[in-house]
């Protein structure tokens, strides 16, 4: 991954002013934490979103941030970029959540946003209006049943799934065969869960081969939806210990990025509470 070539020449369309996704749009929706935007926005504005950019045909990234993405961003250009590229980033923290609402940022519960806070309201939306929906990511074989068993539930949803485990070299024959199947299907939604940070890495190399359409990064959402990983209970994230649940589970894989990863944020935590006691003095 790391030689991969770099799209750099992203424009960062999150630096110029963007359409509300709402009539009456709050002044402090976006906001900065830990040095990177981020959108303080609810599952139902981000399902808004992305009904309109397919109503308008038009193509959206749709990103979410993590201690552990803000954690990859300081490392990885393809992340950078990748970010620099999202025209939406949502709260995928209730920790953060609560630092921005320290700093006296706008930051409340509801705005934790992440692929199981909205599959529900996104799955019944791409029933009701017949969305064509592709997932890649996940070994071979768990989108399939992803697919049979959202299919079950949502009939009237397009639904299509490619494993993750390809070669995502630019220009490699993998890669060409799997944007070819994505230009034939045509999908107003496309999935890609490949975990961080190769799925932002594939998005970034890739955006512009690929069709108009809304763009999300869901990390294991197909697993998930295929039964072959268990997602946290709920209740876990509204009281933000789901990090702790999973590391209970995965304690080997997860042990670096819950318990190392985080002080390395520490710097950009402190430079943030300067800045918000500079913002109180100035009132």
């Amino acid at each position: 991954m790391a030689d991969s070539p770099v799209q750099t020449s992203a424009p960062d369309r999150r630096a110029r002013p963007r359409a509300a996704f709402r009539k009456a749009r709050r002044e402090d929706e976006r906001a900065r934490l830990l040095g990177q935007p981020v959108d303080l926005v609810k599952p139902e504005e981000v399902m808004l979103h992305l009904t309109r950019c397919i109503a308008e045909g038009r193509r959206t990234v749709v990103a979410n941030h993590n201690l552990h993405s803000l954690h990859l961003i300081r490392r990885s250009a393809e992340m950078r970029a990748f970010y620099a590229a999202a025209d939406l980033v949502e709260v995928d923290s209730r920790p953060l959540l609560w630092f921005a609402r320290a700093l006296g940022l706008n930051g409340r519960s509801f705005h934790r946003c992440t692929y199981l806070d909205w599959r529900d309201h996104f799955w019944s939306l791409a029933n009701r209006e017949g969305w064509r929906v592709m997932a890649v990511g996940g070994a071979p074989g768990v989108g399939e049943t992803a697919v049979r068993r959202l299919g079950e539930r949502y009939p009237e949803a397009n639904i299509r799934a490619h494993h993750g485990f390809f070669d995502i070299t630019p220009g490699s024959a993998e890669n060409r065969i799997v944007l070819a199947e994505i230009a034939a299907f045509r999908p107003h939604v496309l999935f890609v869960g490949m975990g961080m940070p190769r799925q932002e890495a594939w998005i970034v190399a890739n955006l512009d081969r690929l069709p108009n359409c809304a763009v999300l990064s869901v990390g294991a959402a197909f697993d998930y939806e295929a039964g072959v990983q268990k997602a946290a209970p709920r209740w876990t994230g509204r009281v933000g210990l789901e990090w702790a649940y999973r590391l209970l589970h995965d304690p080997r894989r997860l042990f670096a990025r819950y318990c190392v990863e985080p002080w390395s944020l520490l710097p950009a935590a402190l430079g943030d509470v300067r800045a918000a006691g500079r913002r109180r003095r100035g009132r």
